[in-house]
């Protein structure tokens, strides 16, 4: 799921990713926002309300908006900057440093969270925009492009291109190409949106704790993809 890289990556490996990691981003997405009221996902709407400070002469509150960009920012390079250092090294790894760190940044933030929300609420959202720029940076790279779990817009604008186009491309080829990629994208959606609805559920009971969750889950593909190369690796052998 995240080991393949390149050639060796199939529709499938791409499939499970995207179940996977836009599930945690729904999570985090609804837990952030229940917790803080910001938008810890996608910094579409910080870049708004930023413009909307600079406009207003409050420069003081355009740069603490324009922290929450630059903290996304600063995970997709963190991530992709593990990725270029872990390619020249172990290519089937590249993957660990990040997926860890983001599990950790979730685990941190669920057992501090009260306590933040009472001191400084903005670092939970710092932290989240962190590991979720890591995250939407870690699978765009693995993926090649394909898959992006973190926000639905750009995702929402490539189905309804791939749609329209199945009224226009005739041969089987390029409309089974064109049904996977539709298929691949409903599930990141639904997965998003099943996130998003746990996350509201489980709110209600635990309140931050609930990203405890994400960093299970995380933690959960890594030693998946683990037991599976384990696996493989023994096979190989034995034959």
């Amino acid at each position: 799921m995240f080991s393949h890289i390149g050639k060796t990556r199939t529709p499938k490996h791409n499939l499970g990713i995207a179940s996977l990691l836009s599930f945690v981003a729904g999570l985090v997405n609804v837990v952030g926002f229940f917790a803080v009221q910001k938008l810890t996902t996608n910094v579409t709407g910080h870049f708004a309300f930023f413009v909307d400070e600079v406009f207003k002469l409050n420069f003081t509150n355009a740069f603490h908006v324009a922290l929450f960009v630059i903290f996304f920012l600063s995970g997709a390079f963190f991530a992709n900057f593990v990725v270029e250092i872990y390619s020249r090294i172990r290519e089937n790894q590249t993957y660990i440093l990040p997926i860890i760190t983001e599990a950790l940044i979730l685990g941190i933030i669920a057992f501090m969270g009260n306590y933040l929300i009472k001191e400084d609420p903005d670092v939970i959202a710092y932290s989240l925009l962190f590991a979720m720029g890591m995250q939407n940076s870690l699978v765009t790279s693995i993926s090649k492009s394909i898959v992006r779990t973190t926000h639905l817009t750009g995702l929402f604008t490539d189905m309804g291109i791939e749609l329209s186009q199945l009224f226009f491309y005739k041969d089987e080829m390029h409309k089974f190409k064109l049904i996977r990629s539709i298929k691949l994208r409903l599930t990141i959606i639904f997965m998003f949106f099943f996130g998003g609805i746990t996350g509201g559920i489980l709110f209600s009971y635990f309140g931050i704790k609930s990203l405890i969750l994400g960093s299970v889950i995380l933690l959960s593909g890594l030693f998946y993809d683990f037991v599976k190369i384990r696996l493989l690796l023994l096979k190989r052998n034995r034959s």
